[in-house]
Protein backbone atom coordinates (compact mmCIF):
# COMPACT_ATOMS: atom_id res chain seq x y z
CA UNK A 1 0.00 0.00 0.00
CA UNK A 2 2.84 2.39 0.74
CA UNK A 3 4.07 1.84 -2.80
CA UNK A 4 0.72 2.80 -4.29
CA UNK A 5 0.58 5.99 -2.24
CA UNK A 6 4.05 6.94 -3.36
CA UNK A 7 3.07 6.35 -6.97
CA UNK A 8 0.00 8.55 -6.67
CA UNK A 9 2.06 11.35 -5.13
CA UNK A 10 4.58 11.11 -7.95
CA UNK A 11 1.81 11.44 -10.52
CA UNK A 12 0.37 14.56 -8.81
CA UNK A 13 3.82 16.19 -8.72
CA UNK A 14 4.37 15.41 -12.40
CA UNK A 15 1.03 16.92 -13.39
CA UNK A 16 1.78 20.06 -11.35
CA UNK A 17 5.16 20.46 -13.05
CA UNK A 18 3.53 20.00 -16.45
CA UNK A 19 0.96 22.71 -15.72
CA UNK A 20 3.67 25.07 -14.54
CA UNK A 21 5.62 24.51 -17.74
CA UNK A 22 2.52 25.22 -19.87
CA UNK A 23 1.91 28.51 -18.02
CA UNK A 24 5.34 29.91 -18.92
CA UNK A 25 7.24 28.70 -15.94
CA UNK A 26 7.91 30.37 -12.66
CA UNK A 27 5.50 28.07 -10.84
CA UNK A 28 2.51 30.44 -11.31
CA UNK A 29 -0.63 29.97 -13.41
CA UNK A 30 -1.73 33.65 -13.10
CA UNK A 31 -1.76 35.44 -16.53
CA UNK A 32 0.60 38.40 -16.90
CA UNK A 33 -0.35 41.78 -18.43
CA UNK A 34 1.57 43.63 -21.18
CA UNK A 35 -0.18 46.99 -20.41
CA UNK A 36 2.25 49.58 -19.04
CA UNK A 37 1.47 50.90 -15.56
CA UNK A 38 -0.65 54.04 -15.44
CA UNK A 39 -2.12 53.59 -18.92
CA UNK A 40 -5.62 52.82 -17.68
CA UNK A 41 -5.67 49.69 -19.78
CA UNK A 42 -6.26 51.59 -23.09
CA UNK A 43 -2.91 51.26 -24.82
CA UNK A 44 0.20 53.46 -24.86
CA UNK A 45 -0.09 56.98 -23.40
CA UNK A 46 -0.52 59.70 -26.14
CA UNK A 47 2.37 62.12 -26.70
CA UNK A 48 2.13 65.49 -25.00
CA UNK A 49 0.42 68.27 -27.07
CA UNK A 50 2.78 70.76 -28.73
CA UNK A 51 2.02 74.48 -28.84
CA UNK A 52 1.61 76.23 -32.24
CA UNK A 53 4.74 77.25 -34.10
CA UNK A 54 4.57 79.68 -37.05
CA UNK A 55 6.45 78.28 -40.02
CA UNK A 56 5.65 81.12 -42.47
CA UNK A 57 4.78 84.63 -41.24
CA UNK A 58 2.16 86.85 -42.96
CA UNK A 59 3.78 89.08 -45.57
CA UNK A 60 3.14 92.75 -46.26
CA UNK A 61 0.54 93.27 -49.01
CA UNK A 62 -0.25 95.94 -51.58
CA UNK A 63 -3.66 96.59 -53.13
CA UNK A 64 -5.04 99.12 -55.55
CA UNK A 65 -7.75 101.37 -54.17
CA UNK A 66 -11.03 99.45 -54.33
CA UNK A 67 -9.45 96.00 -54.53
CA UNK A 68 -8.88 93.37 -51.82
CA UNK A 69 -5.66 92.01 -50.30
CA UNK A 70 -4.94 88.56 -48.83
CA UNK A 71 -2.75 87.66 -45.84
CA UNK A 72 -1.63 84.06 -45.14
CA UNK A 73 0.11 82.19 -42.34
CA UNK A 74 1.50 78.63 -42.13
CA UNK A 75 1.69 77.03 -38.68
CA UNK A 76 2.38 73.64 -37.09
CA UNK A 77 1.37 72.17 -33.74
CA UNK A 78 -1.09 69.74 -32.29
CA UNK A 79 -4.46 69.94 -34.01
CA UNK A 80 -6.91 71.52 -33.91
CA UNK A 81 -5.35 74.92 -34.45
CA UNK A 82 -7.55 78.00 -34.03
CA UNK A 83 -6.91 81.27 -35.90
CA UNK A 84 -8.00 84.84 -35.15
CA UNK A 85 -6.92 87.70 -37.41
CA UNK A 86 -6.77 91.28 -36.18
CA UNK A 87 -6.58 94.65 -37.90
CA UNK A 88 -4.78 97.39 -35.97
CA UNK A 89 -4.95 95.11 -32.87
CA UNK A 90 -8.75 94.67 -33.07
CA UNK A 91 -10.13 91.21 -33.84
CA UNK A 92 -11.84 90.86 -37.22
CA UNK A 93 -15.19 89.11 -36.95
CA UNK A 94 -15.26 85.82 -38.85
CA UNK A 95 -11.55 85.93 -39.77
CA UNK A 96 -10.70 82.50 -38.35
CA UNK A 97 -8.87 80.67 -41.14
CA UNK A 98 -5.17 80.37 -42.05
CA UNK A 99 -5.70 83.13 -44.64
CA UNK A 100 -7.71 86.36 -44.57
CA UNK A 101 -8.90 88.42 -47.54
CA UNK A 102 -9.89 92.00 -46.80
CA UNK A 103 -13.03 93.72 -47.96
CA UNK A 104 -12.46 96.13 -50.89
CA UNK A 105 -9.88 98.62 -49.66
CA UNK A 106 -10.06 102.39 -49.48
CA UNK A 107 -7.29 104.93 -49.15
CA UNK A 108 -8.08 105.09 -45.41
CA UNK A 109 -6.79 101.50 -45.14
CA UNK A 110 -3.31 102.52 -46.22
CA UNK A 111 -0.84 101.58 -43.46
CA UNK A 112 -3.23 99.24 -41.63
CA UNK A 113 -1.50 96.47 -39.67
CA UNK A 114 -2.69 92.84 -39.73
CA UNK A 115 -1.68 89.94 -37.47
CA UNK A 116 -3.04 86.53 -36.50
CA UNK A 117 -3.16 84.67 -33.18
CA UNK A 118 -2.92 80.87 -33.40
CA UNK A 119 -4.04 78.75 -30.45
CA UNK A 120 -4.49 75.14 -29.35
CA UNK A 121 -4.78 73.21 -26.08
CA UNK A 122 -1.06 73.63 -25.39
CA UNK A 123 -0.75 77.38 -25.90
CA UNK A 124 -0.84 80.21 -28.42
CA UNK A 125 1.43 82.36 -30.55
CA UNK A 126 0.89 85.68 -32.35
CA UNK A 127 2.38 86.36 -35.76
CA UNK A 128 4.52 89.24 -36.86
CA UNK A 129 2.66 92.32 -38.09
CA UNK A 130 2.00 92.69 -41.82
CA UNK A 131 1.36 96.14 -43.31
CA UNK A 132 -1.21 96.89 -46.00
CA UNK A 133 -0.32 99.51 -48.60
CA UNK A 134 -3.21 100.92 -50.65
CA UNK A 135 -2.23 102.58 -53.90
CA UNK A 136 -4.32 105.13 -55.75
CA UNK A 137 -5.80 103.81 -58.96
CA UNK A 138 -3.78 105.03 -61.91
CA UNK A 139 -5.26 105.58 -65.32
CA UNK A 140 -8.97 105.71 -64.38
CA UNK A 141 -9.75 109.27 -65.36
CA UNK A 142 -12.92 110.44 -67.08
CA UNK A 143 -13.46 113.74 -68.81
CA UNK A 144 -17.25 113.52 -68.50
CA UNK A 145 -19.51 111.81 -65.96
CA UNK A 146 -23.29 111.62 -66.43
CA UNK A 147 -25.71 110.08 -63.91
CA UNK A 148 -29.34 109.36 -64.81
CA UNK A 149 -31.74 108.63 -61.96
CA UNK A 150 -34.72 106.30 -62.18
CA UNK A 151 -37.36 105.72 -59.51
CA UNK A 152 -38.78 103.09 -57.19
CA UNK A 153 -38.13 99.68 -58.77
CA UNK A 154 -36.95 96.39 -57.32
CA UNK A 155 -33.79 94.85 -58.77
CA UNK A 156 -35.73 91.79 -59.95
CA UNK A 157 -38.09 93.99 -62.00
CA UNK A 158 -35.22 95.55 -63.91
CA UNK A 159 -32.60 92.79 -64.25
CA UNK A 160 -33.14 89.34 -65.73
CA UNK A 161 -35.41 87.51 -68.13
CA UNK A 162 -38.53 89.26 -66.84
CA UNK A 163 -37.04 92.75 -67.16
CA UNK A 164 -39.39 95.46 -68.33
CA UNK A 165 -36.41 97.44 -69.67
CA UNK A 166 -34.93 95.79 -72.77
CA UNK A 167 -32.71 98.74 -73.70
CA UNK A 168 -31.20 98.90 -70.22
CA UNK A 169 -30.77 95.11 -70.37
CA UNK A 170 -28.70 95.54 -73.53
CA UNK A 171 -26.46 98.00 -71.71
CA UNK A 172 -26.06 95.54 -68.83
CA UNK A 173 -24.96 92.85 -71.29
CA UNK A 174 -22.32 95.14 -72.80
CA UNK A 175 -21.07 97.07 -69.78
CA UNK A 176 -21.12 96.72 -65.96
CA UNK A 177 -23.79 95.75 -63.42
CA UNK A 178 -23.57 95.96 -59.62
CA UNK A 179 -25.62 92.93 -58.55
CA UNK A 180 -25.46 93.83 -54.84
CA UNK A 181 -26.27 97.54 -54.94
CA UNK A 182 -28.62 98.89 -52.27
CA UNK A 183 -30.27 102.25 -51.75
CA UNK A 184 -29.74 103.91 -48.38
CA UNK A 185 -33.20 104.80 -47.12
CA UNK A 186 -36.87 105.43 -47.88
CA UNK A 187 -38.34 107.66 -49.28
CA UNK A 188 -36.58 109.36 -52.19
CA UNK A 189 -35.02 112.53 -50.83
CA UNK A 190 -32.46 110.92 -48.51
CA UNK A 191 -31.05 108.82 -51.35
CA UNK A 192 -30.59 111.83 -53.59
CA UNK A 193 -28.85 113.65 -50.72
CA UNK A 194 -26.48 110.70 -50.28
CA UNK A 195 -25.55 110.89 -53.96
CA UNK A 196 -24.40 114.51 -53.66
CA UNK A 197 -23.33 114.95 -49.99
CA UNK A 198 -22.52 111.45 -48.70
CA UNK A 199 -25.21 111.87 -46.03
CA UNK A 200 -28.91 111.21 -45.48
CA UNK A 201 -29.94 114.58 -44.10
CA UNK A 202 -33.72 114.24 -44.08
CA UNK A 203 -36.38 111.70 -44.99
CA UNK A 204 -39.10 114.30 -45.46
CA UNK A 205 -40.00 114.33 -49.15
CA UNK A 206 -41.97 117.53 -48.70
CA UNK A 207 -38.85 119.61 -48.07
CA UNK A 208 -37.97 122.20 -50.72
CA UNK A 209 -34.77 124.14 -51.41
CA UNK A 210 -36.26 127.07 -49.46
CA UNK A 211 -37.31 125.00 -46.43
CA UNK A 212 -34.23 122.75 -46.32
CA UNK A 213 -31.08 124.45 -47.67
CA UNK A 214 -28.03 122.16 -47.46
CA UNK A 215 -24.68 123.69 -46.55
CA UNK A 216 -22.54 120.60 -45.81
CA UNK A 217 -19.68 119.60 -48.09
CA UNK A 218 -21.05 118.39 -51.41
CA UNK A 219 -20.27 117.43 -54.98
CA UNK A 220 -20.77 120.95 -56.42
CA UNK A 221 -18.36 122.45 -53.90
CA UNK A 222 -15.69 119.88 -54.73
CA UNK A 223 -16.20 120.18 -58.49
CA UNK A 224 -15.95 123.96 -58.32
CA UNK A 225 -12.85 123.85 -56.12
CA UNK A 226 -11.17 121.65 -58.73
CA UNK A 227 -12.18 123.74 -61.75
CA UNK A 228 -14.66 121.16 -63.03
CA UNK A 229 -17.88 122.21 -64.75
CA UNK A 230 -21.29 120.83 -63.78
CA UNK A 231 -24.97 121.04 -64.60
CA UNK A 232 -28.25 119.52 -63.44
CA UNK A 233 -30.52 118.68 -66.37
CA UNK A 234 -34.09 118.29 -65.06
CA UNK A 235 -36.99 117.40 -67.31
CA UNK A 236 -39.94 119.81 -66.94
CA UNK A 237 -37.91 122.26 -64.87
CA UNK A 238 -39.91 125.50 -65.35
CA UNK A 239 -36.91 127.70 -66.13
CA UNK A 240 -33.14 127.98 -65.82
CA UNK A 241 -32.16 128.53 -62.19
CA UNK A 242 -35.56 127.51 -60.78
CA UNK A 243 -35.25 126.66 -57.05
CA UNK A 244 -38.95 126.47 -56.19
CA UNK A 245 -41.13 123.48 -55.35
CA UNK A 246 -42.93 120.78 -57.34
CA UNK A 247 -44.85 121.72 -60.46
CA UNK A 248 -46.55 119.42 -62.95
CA UNK A 249 -44.35 116.35 -63.54
CA UNK A 250 -41.33 118.10 -62.03
CA UNK A 251 -40.38 116.88 -58.52
CA UNK A 252 -37.77 119.06 -56.84
CA UNK A 253 -36.85 116.29 -54.36
CA UNK A 254 -35.35 114.45 -57.37
CA UNK A 255 -33.03 117.38 -58.16
CA UNK A 256 -30.66 117.41 -55.16
CA UNK A 257 -28.33 120.10 -56.53
CA UNK A 258 -31.17 122.63 -56.14
CA UNK A 259 -30.98 122.22 -52.32
CA UNK A 260 -27.28 123.06 -52.05
CA UNK A 261 -26.42 126.53 -50.75
CA UNK A 262 -23.45 126.47 -53.13
CA UNK A 263 -26.08 126.61 -55.88
CA UNK A 264 -28.87 128.64 -54.27
CA UNK A 265 -26.68 131.44 -52.99
CA UNK A 266 -24.94 132.16 -56.28
CA UNK A 267 -26.37 133.57 -59.48
CA UNK A 268 -23.74 131.61 -61.36
CA UNK A 269 -24.60 128.48 -59.38
CA UNK A 270 -28.30 128.75 -60.17
CA UNK A 271 -27.43 128.85 -63.88
CA UNK A 272 -26.34 125.25 -63.41
CA UNK A 273 -29.99 124.20 -63.00
CA UNK A 274 -31.21 123.68 -66.57
CA UNK A 275 -34.26 122.14 -68.24
CA UNK A 276 -33.47 118.80 -69.89
CA UNK A 277 -34.20 120.36 -73.27
CA UNK A 278 -30.72 121.88 -72.99
CA UNK A 279 -29.01 118.45 -72.83
CA UNK A 280 -29.09 117.59 -76.55
CA UNK A 281 -27.86 121.02 -77.72
CA UNK A 282 -25.02 120.94 -75.19
CA UNK A 283 -24.06 117.47 -76.36
CA UNK A 284 -24.17 118.45 -80.04
CA UNK A 285 -22.12 121.59 -79.53
CA UNK A 286 -19.45 120.00 -77.35
CA UNK A 287 -20.56 121.97 -74.29
CA UNK A 288 -21.46 119.02 -72.07
CA UNK A 289 -19.98 119.79 -68.62
CA UNK A 290 -17.61 117.51 -66.75
CA UNK A 291 -20.46 116.39 -64.50
CA UNK A 292 -24.15 116.09 -65.40
CA UNK A 293 -26.98 115.08 -63.04
CA UNK A 294 -29.95 114.03 -65.22
CA UNK A 295 -33.48 113.81 -63.80
CA UNK A 296 -36.32 112.60 -66.05
CA UNK A 297 -39.82 113.76 -65.10
CA UNK A 298 -42.19 111.75 -62.89
CA UNK A 299 -43.43 109.68 -65.81
CA UNK A 300 -40.18 109.06 -67.64
CA UNK A 301 -38.27 108.03 -64.49
CA UNK A 302 -40.81 105.18 -63.81
CA UNK A 303 -42.22 106.90 -60.73
CA UNK A 304 -45.69 107.37 -62.17
CA UNK A 305 -45.40 105.38 -65.41
CA UNK A 306 -44.10 101.95 -66.40
CA UNK A 307 -40.53 100.70 -66.60
CA UNK A 308 -41.09 100.29 -70.33
CA UNK A 309 -41.81 104.02 -70.58
CA UNK A 310 -38.62 104.84 -68.70
CA UNK A 311 -36.65 102.43 -70.89
CA UNK A 312 -37.95 104.01 -74.10
CA UNK A 313 -36.98 107.45 -72.76
CA UNK A 314 -33.43 106.23 -72.06
CA UNK A 315 -33.09 104.79 -75.55
CA UNK A 316 -34.35 107.96 -77.18
CA UNK A 317 -32.53 110.53 -75.05
CA UNK A 318 -29.42 108.87 -73.60
CA UNK A 319 -28.31 106.39 -76.27
CA UNK A 320 -26.87 109.20 -78.49
CA UNK A 321 -24.53 110.13 -75.64
CA UNK A 322 -22.61 106.85 -75.94
CA UNK A 323 -21.54 107.45 -79.52
CA UNK A 324 -20.86 111.18 -79.21
CA UNK A 325 -17.45 112.81 -79.10
CA UNK A 326 -15.63 113.13 -76.81
CA UNK A 327 -17.86 111.04 -74.50
CA UNK A 328 -17.21 107.79 -76.37
CA UNK A 329 -13.52 108.19 -75.53
CA UNK A 330 -13.57 109.72 -72.04
CA UNK A 331 -17.07 109.32 -70.62
CA UNK A 332 -18.80 107.45 -67.79
CA UNK A 333 -22.59 107.01 -67.73
CA UNK A 334 -24.30 105.76 -64.56
CA UNK A 335 -27.93 104.66 -64.59
CA UNK A 336 -29.40 103.70 -61.24
CA UNK A 337 -32.55 103.87 -59.11
CA UNK A 338 -33.05 105.99 -56.03
CA UNK A 339 -34.76 103.21 -54.01
CA UNK A 340 -36.56 99.89 -54.36
CA UNK A 341 -40.30 99.52 -54.59
CA UNK A 342 -40.82 97.06 -51.71
CA UNK A 343 -37.51 96.21 -50.05
CA UNK A 344 -35.85 97.67 -46.96
CA UNK A 345 -32.58 95.73 -47.07
CA UNK A 346 -29.65 97.98 -46.07
CA UNK A 347 -32.09 100.84 -45.69
CA UNK A 348 -33.47 101.35 -49.19
CA UNK A 349 -33.52 97.91 -50.77
CA UNK A 350 -31.73 96.27 -53.67
CA UNK A 351 -31.78 98.24 -56.92
CA UNK A 352 -30.16 98.06 -60.35
CA UNK A 353 -27.02 100.12 -60.94
CA UNK A 354 -25.36 100.09 -64.36
CA UNK A 355 -21.90 101.56 -65.08
CA UNK A 356 -21.12 102.36 -68.71
CA UNK A 357 -17.85 103.56 -70.17
CA UNK A 358 -17.50 103.03 -73.92
CA UNK A 359 -13.71 103.18 -73.59
CA UNK A 360 -12.97 101.51 -70.24
CA UNK A 361 -15.82 99.18 -69.21
CA UNK A 362 -15.15 95.47 -68.82
CA UNK A 363 -17.66 93.87 -71.19
CA UNK A 364 -20.60 92.27 -69.40
CA UNK A 365 -18.91 92.60 -66.01
CA UNK A 366 -21.03 91.79 -62.95
CA UNK A 367 -19.88 92.68 -59.45
CA UNK A 368 -20.99 90.96 -56.23
CA UNK A 369 -19.52 93.63 -53.95
CA UNK A 370 -21.97 95.41 -51.64
CA UNK A 371 -22.31 99.00 -52.83
CA UNK A 372 -24.59 101.91 -51.93
CA UNK A 373 -25.06 105.45 -53.21
CA UNK A 374 -22.01 106.77 -51.34
CA UNK A 375 -19.79 104.56 -53.53
CA UNK A 376 -21.34 106.12 -56.62
CA UNK A 377 -20.56 109.59 -55.22
CA UNK A 378 -16.97 108.46 -54.68
CA UNK A 379 -16.73 107.10 -58.23
CA UNK A 380 -18.13 110.27 -59.78
CA UNK A 381 -15.64 112.51 -58.01
CA UNK A 382 -12.57 110.28 -58.19
CA UNK A 383 -13.34 109.50 -61.81
CA UNK A 384 -12.93 113.22 -62.45
CA UNK A 385 -9.67 113.27 -60.50
CA UNK A 386 -11.05 114.66 -57.21
CA UNK A 387 -10.01 112.92 -54.00
CA UNK A 388 -11.63 115.23 -51.43
CA UNK A 389 -14.76 113.20 -50.80
CA UNK A 390 -17.83 114.38 -48.85
CA UNK A 391 -19.39 112.38 -46.01
CA UNK A 392 -19.57 108.60 -46.34
CA UNK A 393 -17.97 108.70 -49.80
CA UNK A 394 -14.58 109.06 -48.12
CA UNK A 395 -14.72 105.53 -46.72
CA UNK A 396 -17.12 103.85 -49.17
CA UNK A 397 -15.88 100.91 -51.27
CA UNK A 398 -14.37 102.12 -54.53
CA UNK A 399 -15.84 100.91 -57.82
CA UNK A 400 -12.71 100.52 -59.92
CA UNK A 401 -13.44 96.82 -60.51
CA UNK A 402 -15.85 97.72 -63.34
CA UNK A 403 -13.14 99.21 -65.53
CA UNK A 404 -9.94 98.26 -67.31
CA UNK A 405 -7.28 100.92 -67.00
CA UNK A 406 -4.94 101.86 -69.86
Amino acid sequence: MRGCAFFRLSVVIAIANLLAACSGGGGSTTPTSSTPPGSGGSGPAPPAATAPVIETQPANATATDGQSATFKVVASGTAPLEYQWAKNSSDISGATAPSYTTTPTTTSDNGAVFSVKISNAAGSVTSNKAVLTVQALAGLAFGHVVIVMEENANYSSVVGSSSGMPYLSSLIASYGLATQYYANTHPSIGNYEMLVTGQVLTNDDSETPASFPISVDNIVRELSANDKTWRAYAEDLPSVGYIGGDTGNYAVRHVPLAYLTDVQDSATGRQGLAPFTQFAPDLASGKLPNFSFVTPNLCNDAHNCSLATADAWLKSNIAPLLTSSPFKDDGLLIITFDESASDNTHGGGRVAAVFISPALSKKGYQSTTLYQHQSTLRLMLQGLGINTLPGAAATAPAMSEFFSTP
